[in-house]
C-alpha cells in the first residue's frame, strides 16, 4: 500500500496502530496546511515504490487523540513504525534524505 493522497475518513485508535504489523508511515497533518501540501511531492517520491510500507495519512488537530498520543506539535509529522514501535520521526521535511534515512530504519 504505497503513497496515499487522501486522509483517512476515520481516525484509527492508538491500540490499532500499535498492533499493525510490518513497516508503517503514519503521517499527521491537514488538507489545508501549506507545509503539508509542500511536502507531498517528497512523500509521494519516497513511498511510490514501497509497496510493502503502509502509509496512513491522519488528519490532526486540537483534541484529536491519536496525534496527542504521539505528541505531534507541527505538521506534517511523519512517524516511522515497525510492528507498532516508533523507530524514527521526521517533522516538516524539506529534503528527501531525512525521509530516506527514516524509511531505512523500518525497511
Amino acid at each position: 500500500m504505497p503513497y496515499s493522497a487522501t486522509h483517512l475518513s476515520l481516525e484509527p485508535t492508538r491500540p490499532s496502530i500499535d498492533s499493525l504489523p510490518g513497516p508503517v508511515v503514519l503521517e499527521f497533518g491537514t488538507p489545508w496546511c501549506g507545509h503539508c501540501q509542500g511536502a507531498q511531492p517528497l512523500i509521494r517520491q519516497l513511498l511510490s515504490e514501497q509497496a510493502q510500507v503502509q502509509h496512513l495519512k491522519v488528519e490532526d488537530g486540537p483534541g484529536r487523540p491519536l496525534g496527542r498520543s504521539y505528541r505531534v506539535k507541527l505538521w506534517p509529522t511523519l512517524v516511522f513504525l515497525k510492528n507498532g514501535q516508533e523507530l524514527a520521526r521526521v517533522v516538516r521535511p524539506t529534503g528527501l534524505q531525512s525521509l530516506q534515512d527514516a524509511l531505512a530504519l523500518i525497511g
